[in-house]
């Protein structure tokens, strides 16, 4: 059978896009190929090249990188960003007559038909690079399965596609313009996408400074990525050799080298370096950070509608975004878990940094690594963070709580001496005694509370306070009203760190919901703001791949009266002098703060501000807070009977902000409006019981609170 007889054999057999190829090889023209595609219909089709997955950079506040994410690791660069060398090698073998011949290589066309006429089927490609282009476009641009089997399936249908996309890109673009674009879409391998990121994954070195045999690797390595990933061993390299001494031959063989450079490069080795890609929170210096800046970004509407419209958006979209983050500020925090905590301690520790004012989150720390390795007690989640920005269950914040009460009794009146006697422990008379915000009677008359620390007596609100003195809070709890004690609690964004609506117990301000380091910062910091809340954030502004800046702004409501903070400031700042911190200090600046200790050392925390920083600290065991209490523990080379908030949290926090506030002046808390929080208005009645414990058995119940609240 003669040429022309089988050609029309596979044109009928193949359909139209067979015959317009066979067409070209009878008259041997380019001119007779473009005319057998317009008589048989053949025509340029538009083709959709949306934005190439690139990743997204994360910065710090002072513009240093910190994180990266991305769904293809590529970075985007300019033709003259590439060695020449890479250039050559890659037209060489992919596609040597790129420069003379349009949207279609009638040689290597004609090549790759014979090929699969003989064989049966579709054995070889014969892509010219702009054909390769296209099919990496739409393999890019497919979101379903189908769409990417239809843009890898090996059909005659599917080159026509590809022809008619190629026919108007090469009619769109200079050759020059498509070669970059295929650089910079091509896969390498090993996780690499572009010749920018497969340089440094291979080799550490940027495209721009590959040389003859790297360039060589790079080139053979686009034919079949999987086959020749050197990532993935020996097997693949000894490919991958292959195919790059395959290039240096072909480009000796095209007068593009000379057979001697060719054999010199040959000789060298492989040198593939696995240079780890970057990005990713388990590779950032920050990870705990770097978790809640991804879970803010994929969580929050407002960057996309969908959770898929935000996956997309951070990962694909080659964003710069810049975030709170204060390097100063981390490294203190740092430092100072690092001293009190090891990362081989079975109980962690962990700290976030807010600033009130703004809810701008500025440090977020751990005494363990993050990772999945268990044996080195890494870390899995977000420790410093709630569920919703990948973490866990979270700690009882213990006694912290204890200043929503206070802070509920300022609101509602009284002063700052204002108090009454209790005893050592405390007891609900009544269901009825206690109602949650639905009015249910939830009190539990079986219970007894008792101290842990600080004694019975008459105690005020300050020096309740500054003792956390449990029978008085759970007596001032019953004065004020559990519910109205919550509602402060959340206009503070109390919630709780699993999602799960708050626990509304008698015991609520004992702090018995579990909750997260950056949560209670940003409520204490709420106090340091004059009752300004501002919901903690991350991100202060998103550069997109084209330069558009969106800014975001610190989301506030008042949601204390500020008379009433500075009250609170006035007694919490106590703490430190007179209260349960005065065996660490204070900071050299005006602070306050409160202690937290859960029942029988559980976990033990510590939260408290300036004007200028707000602090939570907490420590507990991830194997279960409960069943490995912290008593009796070496922790961070010491040895410890009981923890409590002052242990450890305390003394993290005050080492934390005397670095982290080095060389900010000094923020005076706004003085008490005496004449409204001052004085005592209920002292001397209440003084004139003995203790307000009728029977003299230490507990507190119906007639002896009765009597003290009257």
């Amino acid at each position: 059978m003669s040429s022309i007889a089988r050609l029309t054999a596979a044109a009928a057999a193949a359909g139209v896009v067979a015959a317009a190829i066979a067409l070209p090889a009878v008259g041997g023209t380019g001119a007779m190929f473009v005319s057998a595609s317009e008589d048989l219909g053949i025509k340029p089709e538009e083709l959709k090249e949306p934005p190439l997955a690139e990743r997204t950079t994360v910065l710090d506040a002072k513009g240093n990188e910190i994180a990266w994410f991305y769904e293809e690791y590529r970075e985007n660069v300019k033709l003259d960003q590439v060695a020449e060398v890479m250039k050559t090698a890659i037209i060489s073998i992919e596609d040597y007559r790129f420069y003379e011949h349009g949207a279609i290589d009638i040689e290597g066309t004609m090549r790759a038909l014979a090929k699969n006429l003989s064989s049966g089927g579709i054995a070889q490609g014969g892509s010219s690079i702009t054909q390769q282009y296209v099919k990496q476009v739409l393999l890019n641009s497919a979101t379903t399965d189908k769409e990417k089997n239809a843009a890898l399936e090996a059909s005659y249908a599917r080159k026509l596609r590809e022809l008619r996309y190629a026919m108007a890109v090469e009619d769109k673009y200079s050759k020059d313009e498509i070669l970059e674009k295929y650089l910079n879409i091509a896969y390498f391998g090993a996780g690499a996408y572009g010749v920018e990121a497969a340089s440094k994954r291979f080799f550490g070195v940027p495209a721009s400074e590959l040389s003859m045999a790297q360039a060589a690797t790079l080139a053979g390595a686009v034919q079949d990525p999987n086959a020749t990933d050197p990532n993935l061993g020996k097997q693949q390299r000894a490919r991958l050799l292959a195919r790059r001494n395959l290039v240096l031959d072909t480009m000796a063989k095209l007068g593009k080298i000379t057979p001697e450079e060719a054999s010199e490069a040959k000789t060298k080795k492989l040198g593939y370096k696995g240079t780890p890609i970057p990005g990713g929170c388990t590779a950032s210096e920050v990870p705990y950070f770097c978790m809640y800046v991804r879970n803010e970004v994929l969580s929050n509407k407002v960057f996309g509608k969908t959770p898929k419209v935000r996956s997309r958006f951070l990962n694909r979209g080659g964003l710069e975004i810049h975030t709170t983050l204060d390097p100063k500020m981390q490294q203190a925090a740092d430092r100072a878990i690092k001293k009190h905590v090891f990362a081989s301690d079975h109980p962690v520790a962990a700290e976030a940094l807010v600033e009130p004012g703004t809810g701008a989150i500025k440090a977020m720390a751990a005494s363990r690594k993050y990772g999945n390795n268990k044996r080195k007690k890494e870390m899995s989640y977000n420790v410093v963070a709630d569920a919703v920005h990948g973490g866990g269950t979270g700690f009882q914040a213990g006694s912290t709580f204890k200043t929503f009460t206070l802070l509920t009794a300022l609101k509602e009146g009284m002063k700052i001496n204002d108090g009454f006697s209790v005893g050592s422990g405390y007891r609900a008379p009544y269901y009825s005694t206690f109602k949650n915000c639905k009015g249910e009677n939830i009190a539990d008359p079986s219970h007894t509370v008792t101290n842990d620390e600080g004694g019975g007596g008459f105690k005020s609100l300050a020096t309740g306070t500054w003792g956390s003195v449990n029978t008085f809070f759970m007596m001032l709890e019953q004065k004020v009203g559990l519910c109205d004690t919550i509602k402060t609690a959340k206009d503070l964004g109390i919630k709780r760190s699993d999602g799960l609506p708050l626990q509304e117990f008698s015991t609520f301000t004992l702090g018995t919901n579990d909750m997260d380091p950056v949560t209670v910062a940003n409520a204490y910091a709420t106090i340091g703001a004059r009752g300004k809340y501002c919901a903690p954030m991350v991100i202060t502004k998103v550069t997109d791949r084209y330069g558009k800046v969106k800014n975001y702004k610190p989301d506030c409501r008042q949601a204390l009266d500020p008379e009433v903070a500075d009250a609170g400031a006035n007694i919490l700042s106590g703490v430190f002098t007179k209260g349960t911190m005065r065996g660490v200090g204070g900071i050299g600046r005006p602070a306050a703060g409160k202690t937290g200790t859960t029942d029988a050392q559980a976990t033990a925390w510590f939260a408290g501000f300036t004007p200028d920083l707000a602090g939570a600290v907490s420590i507990g065991d991830p194997r279960g807070a409960q069943d490995h209490k912290l008593n009796n523990i070496n922790i961070g080379g010491r040895y410890y009977p009981s923890v409590f908030g002052a242990s450890i949290p305390g003394p993290i926090w005050k080492d934390t902000m005397l670095s982290a506030l080095k060389g900010v002046p000094a923020t005076d808390f706004t003085p008490v409006n005496n004449s409204r929080f001052g004085g005592c208005s209920s002292c001397a009645p209440v003084r004139q019981e003995p203790q307000g414990d009728d029977d003299s058995d230490g507990v507190l119940e119906d007639a002896d609170v009765d009597t003290v609240l009257d």
